[in-house]
């Protein structure tokens, strides 16, 4: 499967290395150049430079073949953005958009975006801990 991660930090740069290592073709998209060091020198896969929600930044990365689109930057709003560009511009068929907030994670995920909220999955692993 191709894939386009949009930003590099610990979650998008472990994703990306994971899905690597199952096989899949990835492309990592993000603003600092600095942050593609956790890649590893020897990632195969494909980094750019730019903002995941340039149109001309997401074509670099491949996003007219992509068959997933992942973003998780730590902007909800960049994240929503370029979920949305990715679903309606170039209609990548599966589009994952990391939420920090609940409220917004709900509505997103209410008008068809698929989201991840952080925030809820802790909150109930912590609980499930604890024992409740």
């Amino acid at each position: 499967m191709r894939v386009v991660v949009l930003g590099c930090g610990r979650v998008g740069s472990h994703l990306a290395k994971l899905l690597i290592g199952q096989g899949h073709e990835v492309a990592v998209i993000d603003r600092d150049s600095a942050a593609f060091k956790r890649l590893g020198a020897d990632f195969p896969g494909r980094v750019v430079l730019g903002t995941g929600i340039d149109e001309d930044v997401l074509r670099r990365a491949g996003i007219e073949k992509a068959e997933a689109f992942v973003a998780v930057t730590n902007g909800d709003n960049t994240n929503v953005m370029a979920a949305q560009v990715a679903r309606e511009v170039f209609s990548v068929p599966r589009v994952i958009c990391r939420i920090y907030d609940p409220l917004r994670a709900e509505l997103y995920r209410s008008l068809g975006l698929d989201t991840m909220c952080p925030t809820v999955l802790g909150a109930e692993r912590i609980a499930e801990l604890l024992g409740g």
